[in-house]
């Protein structure tokens, strides 16, 4: 069992700067137990092993007294599509997590469908540092804190939506109804939350931030009484509790615990902590594990489907090279398939899929409708798009300069009708356009036309600015817009290959060291 180790003693110097002090509350030690997720982003297979481990937390019954939380960071959901946004919800509410703090990736759904889908929630959504519009559905509905009480002792919990929402989220009502503050005044805001929790007496306080590592430790570090952030949005692994790195002094000297769990609901985390009478963490254990090592359950299986529906079969593959380690600057050979697709359904010269927009990948074996949502789903709207040479190659190069940005973001594109050299600098090298007859045409990456065009499929998100490929939030270049997005097209194509399907990798985008210029 992962859940009965003893907190790992870690803070000899906290313990010795903080002696409990015996007039403060009963004078006694609490321990604690917090069962923690971020970004799952929909996962719904992860979803359901994430939901048997749950009910193993809570069946856990230690020898002492220890109050256990369930608590997540934000991006449970992900993406437009309601069906499986009912799933992650009602995932929130079967596994007993108490509140989540407001992602991006919540916003994706426009407030009327958001409001509507969480109107039987038994968690809370927090964000401290949105304001929320009168008029919109969503009004009254996004707390700053609320206090969880176990066993006579009370936690205050706190949450935060990220503050750069807007380079994050497709244009719509959501962003325009939902206004997160710059992360300068977040950072005031936490503080105000904790000064209020600490005027009731509540001397515990955790904050679900969906705000980033880097962002994390500044207010682990400019703000005081703050004990836990459970942290997300960058998609750190964060393991077991090192000094400087998830353990940072606060402001007041005190010990502050960072965690992440990575993304898509890989990985897990059980936070153990022993506080002393005034609130100081003495003792912490951090574990992370991998979902997948634990099975799911029929019950929770037959849940989703119920709200699913049973797959569509749409066919076999008989082999798939292997997943990128680096998905966001990488070849990934294993989804080239999806943009060809997008380029076959639409009948365009070219497909731009951005590598973020891929949250899993194929296996030898049944490809249904089901593992096709898991991989791309976002649910946005296609675009037929006439596309300039230059802003081609200006948003492909935007793309490429994520090999030496934090994060790797916004990715590179995975193409299709092209191929392209990029170094581990992030430089553009070459580029080629092949045509239907698979010829192919050299781009100049540094003099690109701007009066040669491109029909290019792609998504609205990334036609309309979403991470800033295309600088425009109404760029005058699309022709066409479809009510569906990439998922469908590939169910579509995938239905007219011929079984068993082999995948392979063509060499389409090449990576190459900068110093050495050979391929990585």
């Amino acid at each position: 069992m992962i859940y009965n180790l003893p907190p790992t003693n870690l803070l000899n110097k906290y313990q010795q700067q903080h002696a409990p002090n015996t007039n403060a509350s009963n004078g006694k030690s609490t321990r604690a137990s917090i069962f923690y997720i971020n970004d799952l982003h929909g996962k719904m297979t992860n979803m359901e092993r994430l939901y048997a481990i749950a009910r193993q937390f809570d069946s856990f019954t230690p020898s002492y007294e220890m109050d256990k939380l369930k608590l997540a960071s934000g991006d449970i959901i992900l993406g437009e599509n309601y069906l499986a946004n009912r799933v992650a919800h009602n995932f929130m509410n079967w596994a007993g997590f108490s509140a989540t703090a407001l992602g991006n990736h919540e916003m994706d759904v426009v407030p009327e469908k958001l409001s509507e889908l969480i109107k039987n929630a038994k968690y809370k959504i927090l964000g401290a540092n949105v304001d929320v519009d009168k008029t919109s559905p969503m009004h009254g509905k996004i707390a700053k804190s609320f206090v969880e009480e176990h066993n006579g002792n009370k936690y205050g919990i706190i949450g935060i939506a990220p503050s750069d929402v807007l380079d994050r989220v497709k244009h719509n009502k959501s962003v325009e109804e939902i206004h997160v503050s710059d992360f300068d005044q977040t950072i005031k805001e936490v503080q105000t939350e904790i000064d209020k929790f600490k005027s009731q007496g509540i001397n515990k306080i955790i904050l679900l931030s969906h705000s980033g590592y880097e962002n994390d430790k500044r207010i682990a570090q400019e703000t005081s009484g703050l004990d836990v952030i459970l942290g997300a949005h960058t998609h750190n692994i964060l393991e077991n509790v090192k000094d400087g790195i998830n353990l940072i002094t606060s402001k007041d000297g005190e010990p502050v615990i960072i965690t992440q769990a990575g993304k898509d609901g890989e990985k897990f985390g059980v936070l153990n902590l022993e506080f002393d009478a005034n609130g100081v963490i003495t003792k912490v254990q951090n574990n992370l594990s991998t979902t997948r090592e634990f099975r799911r359950i029929l019950p929770i299986k037959y849940a989703v489907e119920s709200i699913l529906g049973k797959p569509e079969i749409l066919g076999e593959i008989s082999s798939v090279p292997p997943a990128p380690k680096h998905r966001l600057i990488s070849n990934n050979p294993n989804v080239n398939i999806i943009a060809d697709a997008m380029r076959e359904e639409l009948g365009t010269d070219m497909a731009l899929l951005n590598s973020g927009n891929i949250r899993g990948n194929f296996d030898v074996g049944t490809v249904d409708s089901r593992l096709i949502s898991d991989i791309t789903p976002f649910k946005n709207n296609m675009v037929i798009a006439n596309v300039s040479e230059k802003e081609l190659v200006d948003a492909i190069k935007v793309g490429t300069k994520s090999f030496t940005n934090v994060g790797n973001k916004p990715g590179i594109f995975y193409v299709s009708g092209l191929k392209y050299t990029v170094n581990t600098n992030g430089q553009l090298l070459e580029l080629k356009f092949i045509d239907k007859e698979h010829n192919e045409h050299s781009i100049d990456v540094e003099n690109p036309r701007p009066d040669k065009f491109y029909k290019i499929a792609m998504d609205d998100f990334t036609a309309t600015g979403g991470d800033g490929y295309f600088t425009k939030r109404n760029p005058n270049f699309i022709e066409k817009l479809f009510d569906f997005d990439k998922d469908k097209l590939a169910c579509d194509y995938i239905k007219k290959m011929k079984s068993p399907i082999v995948l392979t990798d063509d060499k389409r985008i090449t990576v190459v060291d900068a110093g050495t210029g050979k391929a990585v």
